[in-house]
């Protein structure tokens, strides 16, 4: 039988809230409300993939900010998700992200729902890049699926869509190519997407932007 994991109370923003021992900040923080900016993260995968650098937290007698998604919980541990050194990191990382992001909201059907929405909101940025030079990509928009669109110029690279796809569907269709700049989710042999999709549509609900949208114009949310 497996013993069940140690419960451990710290401080969050001044709260005092609970978690399982083992538990990532990331977790802990949003299963008490506490809302820190995400991309990457997904709860079910046994490692934090790690790549946006947004979740920046600070943590009391630790010089330098850590990533939340990256730290466990730990008793008596003091946590400031609001600290000027955090969210320094994580303006800077949201600005660079979006200095590369085709920005078309108004004519985006995940607008209202888009993760990167809400993290502007929260970091109180633009989602125009002011500090830094746009690169766009300009790469093709994928139509091929049925189902639903993708458009790689509105991906933040992720990887949610990629381990939905290996991991849950069993379909392996996504993976990442390239590197740099240059980096992508594309499929094998850089074919159409829906070329051997099983259309279930699991990428388009994990996809926190509008890289991947429903056709029919449905929501995210919507989708079983």
């Amino acid at each position: 039988m497996t013993k069940d994991k140690e419960t451990v109370m710290l401080t969050m923003n001044g709260q005092t809230i609970t978690a399982k021992s083992g538990t990532k900040l990331l977790w802990a923080a949003l299963d008490n409300g506490i809302y820190i900016p995400n991309l990457c993260a997904m709860r079910d995968k046994p490692e934090p993939e790690a790549a946006c650098r947004l979740c920046w937290v600070e943590i009391e007698g630790r010089q330098s900010p850590i990533t939340a998604c990256t730290e466990p919980v730990a008793a008596g541990m003091v946590v400031n998700t609001t600290g000027e050194k955090a969210l320094k990191l994580a303006r800077t990382g949201f600005e660079l992200l979006m200095a590369s992001h085709a920005l078309d909201c108004a004519r985006c059907s995940a607008n209202g729902s888009c993760e990167l929405q809400k993290i502007a909101k929260v970091l109180k940025c633009s989602l125009k890049p002011k500090r830094f030079r746009q690169l766009l990509r300009g790469l093709p928009v994928d139509e091929s699926n049925p189902l639903f669109t993708y458009d790689p110029n509105k991906c933040v690279l992720c990887g949610r869509c990629v381990w939905v796809c290996r991991k849950h569907v069993k379909s392996g269709v996504l993976g990442f190519a390239h590197r740099g700049f240059e980096r992508r989710i594309t499929t094998f042999g850089d074919e159409p997407i829906g070329k051997d999709c099983l259309n279930c549509s699991a990428c388009v609900k994990a996809c926190p932007t509008g890289a991947l949208t429903m056709k029919d114009g449905k929501k995210k949310t919507d989708i079983a």
